[in-house]
């Protein structure tokens, strides 16, 4: 079968298109606006991309249109598509029906965490000796690519989503996966375009307990009150809780060594965990990584030697390159949680003495939307400078006014619209010994590497 992926360099799409050719299938893609990771692996794998969504992609005459969330009414390509009656469907649920059906799912939810919760488990079972099928919404450099599929194995690790699946289906896409094992990290408000409030999310959760069979399990948090309502709806399956100090699973983190814990199951020591990554929040991931693992078949004591040897995800606190004394990172963050727990990571690996430069794209669309605009002021508190990038046109525009949210901080604070300003108010302000952080679900115009090259000639001393 010849399929025709639209919006394929979406993590998700992109994804799905290496499993759907390595299920058989003859696979071509377009979508707009492209960058790495993704475009870079559909690249290194073979998979032609086509620019744009130019209705005239019909005369390739695929057997089935796979539709991802990107495209709307109006896009060309779609428009032709209806006009022409041919045949189409979502993504995740082709991948529901074609893929995961006859696979034990263990399908990673929640507002934060996801992707590094997915490639930790699917590490897990690849460091045992027990390869897993998976989709990751990022590339782990232990798993090298973010989507594997093998017909001959049975376990499925998936990052589950709650966004909604496609323009004509607004149920989230995890209704589709019919997880065995499920793991629900966190609840918090996000989606703002989509969802009214936190309580419309929580419905949509209800809706993926509702498909976990009593046979399964889910993997929840000691303490979060969003899923304590989604589960007080009803809930058939057993469970197990994580957190640092309640719940059959536990970290108990060394007091002198930050990359060290003790995890304790059910009460009984089941090892050392002595790893590269740092902070409560990769604890709580590794927890739940390890709960579900052990559920498919890992014991304990492999799932901590896994983890050891886990390098991360890339793009989350990835250190992009030095220049004289100044290091700048790059991170996915863009929910002000997300963006304070990774302000709060940094801080704790550099100390207080060290400046951190915060740089935030809000491209989200519940950031552009100004949603959660009211929380960022304390999201970047431990940041020493703050820089926000702010188009005021295009689809990436903003309802809201950084200065004014900002106005407290005085000239600690910088907004503009252009990147290259934004370049050189960096380059201005850093100094040897400082670390600049770059926030942002996009590819931020390829700013990290403008930035170092910049830098190599504009660094203070």
């Amino acid at each position: 079968m010849h399929v025709h992926i639209l919006g394929i360099c979406g993590t998700f799409m992109g994804g799905l298109a290496l499993i759907a050719r390595s299920a058989g299938h003859t696979v071509t893609g377009c979508d707009t606006g492209v960058y790495p990771p993704m475009s870079a692996q559909l690249k290194e794998q073979g998979i032609a991309l086509i620019e744009g969504f130019e209705a005239s992609q019909t005369a390739l005459k695929p057997d089935l249109f796979i539709i991802g969330n990107v495209v709307s009414r109006g896009n060309p390509l779609m428009e032709a598509i209806l006009d022409l009656g041919l045949p189409y469907v979502s993504g995740p649920q082709w991948l529901g029906d074609h893929i995961l059906r006859g696979q034990h799912v263990l399908a990673v939810a929640g507002t934060h965490g996801k992707t590094t919760t997915s490639a930790m488990l699917a590490w897990i079972f690849e460091h045992a000796g027990m390869p897993a099928n998976f989709l990751i919404g990022g590339v782990a450099p232990d798993l090298g690519v973010s989507a594997r599929h093998d017909p001959a194995r049975t376990r499925f690790v998936i990052e589950a989503d709650e966004y909604d699946t496609a323009f004509f289906d607004k149920r989230s896409k995890f209704v589709h996966y019919r997880p065995r094992t499920a793991i629900l990290n966190n609840l918090e408000y996000d989606h703002a375009d989509i969802f009214p409030d936190l309580a419309a999310i929580e419905t949509q959760f209800h809706h993926l307990v509702r498909t976990i069979p009593a046979s399964g399990l889910i993997i929840r948090p000691a303490h979060d009150e969003a899923l304590d309502r989604v589960l007080a709806r009803g809930c058939w399956t057993p469970i197990e809780t994580v957190g640092p100090a309640a719940g059959h699973w536990q970290a108990i983190a060394d007091p002198d060594d930050e990359g060290r814990c003790t995890i304790l199951n059910n009460g009984r020591n089941a090892g050392t965990l002595n790893w590269s990554l740092s902070g409560a929040h990769n604890r709580a991931n590794a927890l739940a990584a390890l709960a579900a693992a052990s559920h498919a078949g890992v014991t304990p004591q492999a799932g901590i030697q896994a983890l050891c040897a886990f390098q991360g995800v890339k793009r989350r606190l990835e250190l992009r390159g030095t220049v004289r004394g100044v290091h700048v990172y790059d991170d996915f963050a863009h929910h002000p949680s997300a963006i304070a727990t990774t302000i709060a990571g940094l801080r704790h690996r550099v100390g207080d003495a060290q400046r951190i430069l915060a740089v935030i794209e809000p491209r989200s669309n519940t950031m552009k939307l100004g949603a959660m605009a009211d929380r960022l002021p304390s999201a970047l508190s431990q940041a020493d400078r703050v820089f926000c990038f702010a188009p005021t046109q295009g689809k990436h525009a903003l309802e809201w006014h950084p200065d004014e949210l900002f106005k407290h901080l005085g000239d600690r604070a910088w907004s503009g619209d252009d990147p290259q300003a934004l370049v050189q108010a960096l380059c201005e302000a850093a100094q040897a010994g400082d670390h600049i952080l770059i926030m942002s679900n996009g590819g931020f115009d390829g700013i990290h590497q403008k930035l170092l090259d910049a830098l190599a000639c504009s660094v203070q001393g």
